[in-house]
């Protein structure tokens, strides 16, 4: 398996890119969302997946590795394969994609170009418990070692408001931008409360 690959990026193209690691050119296939991340500085390193196919051998390159996640959860999918998941990533972003799937909005997914009403359902069905599963995961290690987020609920809870109330404030706000300070964030809830 090809973990990822580092070097000189030689050609960059909406569906494709290619990189030149030591003399050879990899033909890496992206997503729009993977190329609106890409600079155009001449260094590239971009997280892959190897898909191996009776006929070829395809890289599919992604700048994220929450996208290469996503991208390798939707082709476990029966009746999605490796273009239809780079399809559904260049249409929606991750968090899109995510969301779509997790509140059972399959009209969001059938908005993409080659995916119907029983696949977008088939999707939801395969992945909207992995979503969750992981989602939940994600936010009980977020929450063991964050400082940030105990010093703003008790600040704001010794201001009078409601600890359940503010705590989930303060967890949609750190989703959006996780990287706040104690006040920064306090006033961003202040502001949505």
């Amino acid at each position: 398996m090809i973990a990822h690959i580092q070097g000189r990026l030689t050609e960059k193209t909406p569906t494709y890119v290619v990189i030149d690691c030591n003399g050879v050119g990899y033909h890496i296939m992206i997503s729009l969302n993977t190329f609106s991340l890409l600079s155009d500085t001449e260094q590239c390193k971009l997280l892959t997946h190897l898909a191996v196919r009776e006929d070829a051998h395809l890289l599919y390159g992604f700048k994220e590795e929450s996208e290469r996640a996503l991208f390798r959860l939707l082709i476990t999918v029966s009746g999605v394969g490796s273009s239809t998941a780079l399809m559904i990533l260049s249409s929606l972003s991750p968090n899109e994609t995510r969301q779509a799937i997790l509140s059972n909005d399959i009209n969001a997914l059938k908005g993409v170009k080659g995916i119907g009403a029983k696949t977008a359902q088939r999707i939801v069905i395969d992945l909207k418990d992995k979503l969750a599963k992981d989602s939940l995961e994600s936010e009980f290690s977020f929450g063991i070692d964050n400082t940030v987020k105990e010093e703003a609920l008790s600040a704001l809870v010794m201001l009078g408001f409601n600890k359940i109330q503010a705590d989930k404030s303060i967890g949609k706000i750190l989703k959006a931008t996780p990287d706040l300070t104690v006040e920064e964030l306090i006033k961003q809830v202040l502001k949505s409360i």
